[in-house]
């Protein structure tokens, strides 16, 4: 009987052993400090799609998620304006050619005929005074007529003189054409309207936007129809081939974290149990909004936030912008 009590009490002391340690063992798994996760999100190059002119939305050729070319044309804008301004600049252009083309041909045939005709006519003019201011020249000698119709008829054969010269001036001015002043202006005049169709072709071919880069649309702003102003975005293009990581990083756990150093990540959207590989390429601090205060009285200190962009060694296989990416503090 002394031994059954002594068996079972042994027994107890067994088993009350065994809970204890069972007991320690999962307060020290309890107890044990979790690794801090650094969280970070996969970002992309975004573009955004802009035109020059102002207009309405006529059509897009690309929907959220199409893929495009650098290159494609991707909206086509309506724009009343860019059309009146061509249709001016087209009619500008045509009485600019004609006043050129008219300073290049110089005066017509029967302009130049005429001004013969007037210089003809000034000529016999200035004959027949010439005769008549002779003639009473003599008769004044004589005494017969006095020196006022002397100087009447001299004043006459004068100004018949000068009608012949400015007569021979213009009749000169027919044969020669215009001058090289008027032909350099109206050459000047016809490439100042070049420059503006050469302006409004520009704003023409902003009618239409094409795509900065290869990617994909993510967005479209405006609706078909809608107006859009200079410069307003109208769509977005993210390039794919252009991605990083970027994580908010306490600098108490920034040593892992070095120019050109090499750490991994898991991305949950891609399974966890995969490890990617990423190269720092950017560290920058964070401005004092993300900064940590410290609730210790003595011996604490603020803990800044740093920017750290990681660009992936290796190109990962259905990533997308927005994707969790996950380092495990050592």
């Amino acid at each position: 009987m002394k031994y059954k009590k002594e068996g079972s009490l042994l027994l107890g002391l067994i088993a009350l052993l065994a809970v204890v340690v069972i007991v320690a063992v999962v307060g020290a798994l309890a107890l044990r400090p979790e690794k801090t996760l650094i969280q970070g999100e996969a970002e992309a190059a975004e573009y955004r799609v802009s035109g020059k002119v102002p207009g309405r939305i006529d059509m897009y050729l690309y929907e959220e998620g199409d893929q495009v070319k650098k290159g494609d044309t991707l909206v086509v804008i309506y724009s009343p304006e860019v059309e009146a301004k061509k249709a001016q600049a087209l009619a500008a252009r045509d009485m600019a050619e004609a006043v050129n083309q008219k300073a290049k041909n110089g005066a017509q045939r029967e302009q130049i005929q005429g001004a013969y005709e007037l210089y003809q006519k000034a000529k016999a003019g200035e004959e027949i005074y010439r005769k008549s201011y002779e003639r009473v020249e003599r008769l004044y000698e004589k005494g017969v007529v006095s020196a006022q119709k002397r100087d009447e008829v001299e004043a006459q054969y004068k100004a018949a003189s000068a009608t012949v010269k400015a007569a021979r001036s213009q009749y000169d001015m027919a044969l020669a054409g215009a001058r090289k002043e008027d032909k350099a202006a109206a050459e000047a005049q016809v490439a100042r309207v070049d420059g503006i169709l050469q302006e409004v072709a520009a704003a023409e071919a902003e009618k239409y936007l094409l795509s900065p880069c290869d990617g994909e649309v993510s967005e479209l702003f405006p609706k078909v129809g809608e107006l859009v102003g200079q410069g307003s975005p109208v769509m977005s293009i993210v390039d794919l081939n252009d991605m990083w990581f970027t994580f908010a990083v306490r600098e108490d756990m920034l040593s892992r974290f070095q120019m050109g150093s090499m750490i991994e990540v898991s991305i949950p959207a891609l399974g966890t149990d995969t490890k990617y590989p990423l190269t720092v390429t950017h560290i920058k601090a964070m401005g004092t909004y993300a900064t940590w205060r410290s609730t210790k009285q003595n011996g604490g200190y603020d803990v800044r936030t740093f920017d750290v962009k990681c660009r992936p060694a290796t190109t990962i296989p259905n990533l997308r912008p927005g994707m969790t990416a996950l380092v495990a503090d050592k």
